[in-house]
């Protein structure tokens, strides 16, 4: 145990000294006046004190004043020690899961349903991740990082929420047109691929890195990257690309570009209507294996006064207790 005020403790022990010596300072005085003016008063005292119970009751007081004597010290010290503030040490070491998932969202107006489910799905997973870091980007003509990979859930359900409710177009401009209007053409995807990549942290840590990107594949205009180089760049850094395709069976050449791009890269492609769903691509990530990255270890100090609280509750009460029966 350490204390904070150690010195209060020695504080403590003075005033406990002090209050016995004048105790018996005090103590002393009284008797010598008692002996000195009263010591006639009973004849034959002595057969009064050989009497058992005179004897009895004179033990009892004595033991009882010997009690009071010794609870006030106890009290005196554990108070004294509280005031010190008992302290103890605990060594940190923070972890963190080095698993990250980025969300990576086709803004472009055939998406807006198909983003908003994906959106609400996420919303509702939160509660399910335990330490994954977790961002969104999104894109249209250009790329938008709405929030970097983080695990303040909290942080992101509200971005979430917010840009969720940007498709209701209830605001002259809605938060999902911003930044992403700024190129030429829509739905450029292998920008927005590209741009997601980029995204993660931490490039020489080995971590287990996700895109779930949904996207229709409907290019309209020539993007600066295209899927299969954005494909490449993301397996070159180790990132996997879990696609979701909400027009899966109606071009057959769009979907099977997408879901060779996302299978160069480890991933899988999927239909938004088929058996698999975002919950499902989101159970294969966190299967994958997450290496704990340690932080610097801290050591924190608490304060433990709880056992000398209770003492000193308990030998107060027992004092005044005693004192009530001894009737001081």
């Amino acid at each position: 145990m350490a204390l904070a005020n150690g010195w209060l403790i020695l504080v403590a022990v003075g005033v406990v000294l002090a209050a016995i010596a004048i105790g018996v300072v005090v103590g002393l005085r009284s008797g010598a006046r008692t002996e000195e003016h009263e010591r006639a008063r009973v004849a034959r005292a002595e057969r009064l004190r050989a009497l058992p119970t005179f004897r009895q009751a004179l033990n009892r007081r004595v033991l009882a004043l010997s009690a009071v004597l010794l609870l006030g010290v106890v009290a005196a010290l554990s108070a004294g020690v509280i005031a010190a503030r008992p302290m103890s040490s605990q060594t940190i070491q923070p972890v963190n899961t080095s698993r990250d998932i980025m969300l990576c969202l086709d803004v472009s107006g055939s998406m807006s349903e198909v983003d908003v489910e994906v959106l609400s799905v996420f919303e509702d997973l939160l509660d399910d991740f335990e330490g994954e870091r977790i961002g969104l980007t999104i894109f249209n003509s250009s790329p938008v990082q709405i929030f970097p990979l983080t695990d303040d859930y909290d942080f992101i359900r509200g971005h979430l929420q917010s840009i969720r409710e940007s498709f209701d177009y209830t605001d002259q401009v809605p938060e999902h047109w911003v930044g992403t209007l700024n190129g030429n053409g829509a739905s450029l995807i292998g920008d927005g691929l590209a741009a997601c990549t980029m995204a993660f942290d931490h490039p020489d840590d080995e971590r287990s890195r996700s895109i779930i990107f949904a996207t229709d594949n409907e290019i309209n205009g020539a993007s600066i990257v295209t899927l299969d180089e954005a494909a490449a760049y993301a397996d070159s850094i180790g990132v996997r690309v879990f696609a979701l395709n909400p027009v899966a069976g109606k071009d057959d050449a769009v979907s099977a570009e997408l879901a060779k791009a996302a299978e160069v890269t480890g991933g899988a492609a999927y239909g938004l209507r088929d058996t698999t769903t975002v919950s499902d691509i989101v159970t294969q990530v966190q299967e994958q294996e997450a290496t704990e990255l340690k932080g610097q270890a801290q050591v924190v100090w608490t304060d433990t006064p709880n056992l000398w609280i209770v003492v000193l509750l308990i030998s107060m009460l027992s004092f005044l207790v005693v004192l009530w029966r001894v009737r001081l």
